[in-house]
């Protein structure tokens, strides 16, 4: 603010030392006072040059660092919002808003500390000045301002509401392209790059178009400003010759008039470029506000209520669970004890809930009724650091960091040793294929894990949650992608290491249950059955339907033998 006073003041001077130079030193050829106010000019051009760059400079200091403190106030409140939290916006979305909607709020902020403080000074400096120097001309900046802002609030009426159908376009390309990337071996697979291709075009086309609307309409503030800018200067000097004819020695007040007429205009056009830009920065600002301001649904405490036990356990209690805006329980009445050293299945019909059960130990999401108990604490009573800390789970969908083999098997013990993690992958059953990569454990993954095959990916994954050392093991049908001997081998090297943990498996298979210390199959998200896999063959109808769609007839007739030999 003061660089810019300081530019202000210095450049509104300039005006009345000339018009003294005109009436003092030309009319009245006086050499020595047009050198001496010429030199107090050129200082004060150079003080006011200093201040504008002081000006710019720290303008364009505090809008970098605000989208700096936006962005990372937006990324905090992302990674803390829950599954429910963000189910309502896309990852597109979420990821313009962090980005370019962000960079229209920086580059608004930048031109308001500049422009908005700069052109109402001038404005209002000048207008003080111009009354002062010629009152009877002010009329003329009269006209000037009101056609301005006629044309101005014209031209905002106009591109105001388009300005939210253009980031939501924005937002449609981000989510086309994003998914086309992420999913082109689905595409070339099912040859539907021509009908991605047109989802895109017409999308672009859209955005597009509106694009050149919006730029034709914010461009006629350029021409009609122009137009009132140069009418007022041919207005000036047709009124100030005509007073010339009376007064000559108003030359100097009418130069110094006319300067300060076009210091009010180009405050007018600095401010109209601000009007015009604002309302686009404001639906950006409204965007960004609208994730700032979501409350998260699941709120943590700082500190966990109680001491958790040292021995290891997962209890569910009467759960009951509905996601938010559904009418229907996922899961009804969910009672069980996962004891340490004991191995938990989870097995039943697709959509029968076994995946959103286990997301309701990490506390992804909040169960409707009843209670879950990890270690004897309620989850809702723990910090959330404290909870995570327990919990190594391996997703459905094996997903990789870019980065290199080490780092995503550190993803979750970042002070982890390299025998820790060259051990985590051995018992992962990666070993074998990490040292044939080029670069072995600093070999680089892709983003996503691309450049690596989907069983390499769930081994990974395997190890990472094995390299973190946790209370409790969760694995979503993560062994999905291995053949049976592999999976074998690692079922046999987790063993071990499980003696004191809590192991809770989701799985589609039955041989790779049926050595479970506890089944629970699960029909429409309620319990049907729980024991071992022979007890469950006994008395569970469900569980033998399972078992009898996955096996031979005659490997399901000796089946039942068995359990009720």
């Amino acid at each position: 603010m003061l660089a810019t006073g300081g530019e202000v003041f210095g450049t509104l001077q300039l005006p009345a030392l000339m018009a003294d130079i005109i009436n003092n030193g030309i009319a009245a050829e006086n050499t020595d006072y047009i050198w001496q106010t010429g030199l107090v000019m050129v200082g004060i051009a150079i003080l006011s040059a200093m201040c504008a760059l002081a000006s710019s400079f720290l303008s364009a200091k505090v809008g970098a660092n605000f989208a700096r403190d936006i962005r990372d106030d937006l990324y905090k409140k992302v990674t803390s919002l829950n599954m429910a939290d963000i189910r309502n916006y896309s990852t597109a979305s979420l990821i313009n808003r962090t980005t370019n909607d962000v960079n229209q709020v920086q580059q608004v902020t930048m031109m308001m500390l500049s422009v908005m403080l700069l052109a109402p000074m001038f404005c209002i400096v000048s207008l003080i000045m111009a009354i002062r120097t010629a009152p009877d001309m002010t009329w003329i900046m009269a006209v000037g301002i009101a056609a301005i802002v006629t044309s101005v609030v014209i031209i905002m009426m106009m591109v105001i509401p388009k300005f939210k159908i253009y980031q939501k376009l924005l937002d449609r390309i981000t989510l086309i392209t994003r998914e086309n990337l992420t999913g082109l071996r689905v595409i070339r697979a099912f040859n539907n790059e021509s009908l991605e291709r047109e989802k895109f075009e017409s999308t672009n086309d859209d955005l597009t178009k509106l694009s050149i609307y919006l730029d034709k309409i914010l461009k006629l503030a350029g021409p009609l400003i122009n137009i009132i800018f140069n009418g007022l200067t041919l207005l000036c000097t047709y009124i100030g010759i005509t007073l010339l004819n009376k007064d000559f020695s108003y030359l100097g007040d009418m130069s110094a008039f006319a300067q300060y007429v076009s210091f009010v205009m180009m405050s007018f056009l600095m401010m109209s470029m601000m009007f015009v830009m604002i309302p686009r920065a404001n639906v950006c600002a409204g965007r960004i506000n609208e994730v700032l301001k979501i409350k998260p649904k699941i709120q943590w405490r700082t500190e966990t209520n109680g001491i958790p036990s040292k021995v290891a356990s997962v209890e569910f209690r009467n759960v009951d669970f509905r996601y938010p805006g559904a009418e229907e329980k996922m899961l009804d009445n969910i009672t069980f004890t996962a004891k340490a050293g004991e191995s938990t299945a989870f097995i039943g019909s697709t959509g029968s809930g076994k995946s959103t059960l286990i997301n309701l130990v990490p506390r992804f999401y909040e169960v409707t009724s009843g209670e879950i108990l990890v270690n004897g604490i309620n989850v809702k009573d723990y910090q959330k650091d404290d909870l995570m800390k327990r919990i190594g789970l391996v997703p459905q969908r094996g997903l990789l960091f870019a980065g290199t083999v080490k780092s995503n098997i550190m993803f979750g013990a970042p002070n982890a040793t390299m025998d820790q993690v060259k051990d985590a992958a051995r018992i992962a059953q990666a070993n074998k294929f990490i040292e044939k990569l080029s670069g072995g454990y600093n070999a680089h993954i892709a983003q996503g894990g691309t450049n690596v095959s989907g069983g390499q990916k769930q081994r990974l994954s395997i190890a990472r949650a094995v390299c973190k050392n946790p209370d409790i093991f969760i694995f979503d049908d993560s062994f999905s992608a291995l053949d049976m001997k592999t999976d074998a081998k690692l079922r046999e090297a987790l063993h071990p290491i499980t003696k004191d943990m809590v192991v809770l498996v989701v799985a589609q298979r039955v041989n790779t249950i049926k050595n479970a210390d506890q089944i629970v199959v699960l029909d429409e998200g309620k319990i049907v059955g729980k024991g071992t896999h022979v007890e469950l063959l006994q008395k569970c109808k469900v569980y033998k339907d399972i078992v009898k769609s996955q096996l031979s007839d005659k490997e399901f007739e000796k089946e039942i033998r068995m359990a009720n030999a």
